[in-house]
């Protein structure tokens, strides 16, 4: 395959910045088409692809034409399973935005029919796994001279967020990106995940619960201690630390100078996730590009995307409830293996 073709499903503010790095930072690709169902919303996109780019309003007719070898799905998340089943039917490689979808039912969908088609084709922007600091972490873990993880400690803070977020959000939109990678980082299942709600900031509006503390235990037993914290007011704030037999092993933060004035010593705090992980989403796509010219999924997959959604269902449960949530869904298939 020469030049991937694709077509971008979704022109809001992700996608519009996947158009940019599709069609001016990355390698081996073109965006030939935009969907979305704002016309405008599409022009933008559009516009910031190569020129004769063609824009629709309507999914299967871009998925369906026949100058599109690829789509990526940047839609919001309920809209993700209608684009995805249609790039597997259509027997397409389709690279979609997290979460898979919004239901584990609906995850479960996308699985069985990319099963049926015998193929791969499905990866999931789970980008944190293409984040420096959290491979150098995976490769340590996985060289076996820290013994076995034990516990894991992690923050995911951010500076506010608005009247929107709710308190199933702190799950579905901001731990799920630990649900995922943790998983990953460890290589095995998670088994059961409790929620503690304690005090809650002056800054959280009303009907929201931060910061919460959540638990999650793999069937290995290693402990993840996960605080997600919306509401900081001082920066986004990601922070990860394993605790091995051998050792403990610390995630490594972007580079910053540490300054010496006014007889303060400091370090800036990145300010939010876009400049935190912009490096993580060029190398996550360039992968996905040259795995798609392989034939290949290399990246987070459909089960992947399944399995996030059942553990995320499990912990918005447990923010209800406050116990242990078991968290089951079966042995992975062959075909996923």
């Amino acid at each position: 395959m020469g030049t991937l073709k694709i077509g971008v499903i979704g022109c809001g503010a992700i996608g519009r910045e996947h158009i940019k790095r599709l069609s001016n930072r990355l390698t081996g690709s073109k965006v030939v088409a935009v969907m979305d169902v704002f016309e405008e919303g599409a022009k933008k996109g559009a516009a910031m692809a190569n020129e004769g780019c063609k824009v629709y309003s309507d999914i299967n007719a871009i998925v369906n034409d026949p100058d599109v070898d690829a789509l990526v799905v940047t839609t919001p998340g309920f809209a993700h399973k209608d684009a995805v089943m249609a790039a597997v039917k259509a027997g397409k490689p389709v690279f979609c935005e997290k979460p898979l979808c919004t239901t584990s039912d609906d995850c479960k969908e996308i699985v069985d029919a990319e099963m049926a088609t015998g193929k791969h084709l499905v990866q999931v922007g789970f980008m944190r796994r293409y984040d420096r600091g959290y491979k150098q972490m995976k490769e340590l873990i996985d060289g076996g001279t820290f013994g076995k993880p034990l516990v894991i400690k992690c923050t995911h803070r951010a500076i506010n967020v608005d009247d929107s977020y709710t308190t199933e959000m702190a799950v579905t939109d901001t731990a799920i990106h630990e649900i995922d990678v943790l998983h990953w980082l460890l290589g095995d299942d998670w088994k059961k995940v409790q929620v503690i709600m304690g005090e809650n900031t002056k800054n959280a509006h009303e009907g929201l619960a931060d910061p919460q503390i959540m638990i999650m235990q793999s069937k290995g037993g290693a402990t993840v201690v996960l605080e997600v914290y919306v509401n900081c007011g001082f920066g986004y704030d990601i922070n990860c630390e394993v605790v091995c037999e051998e050792g403990t092993i610390t995630l490594p933060c972007p580079s910053f100078p540490t300054v010496r004035k006014d007889c303060k010593i400091s370090t800036d705090i990145e300010q939010n996730w876009i400049l935190r992980f912009i490096d993580s989403y060029d190398v996550e796509l360039q992968d996905w590009i040259d795995s798609v010219a392989k034939g290949e999924v290399n990246g987070p997959n459909a089960w992947d995307g399944y399995i996030a959604e059942v553990t995320a269902d499990a912990l918005v449960k447990a923010q209800k409830t406050g116990t242990f949530e078991e968290v089951s869904f079966g042995d992975t298939p062959a075909f996923y293996k």
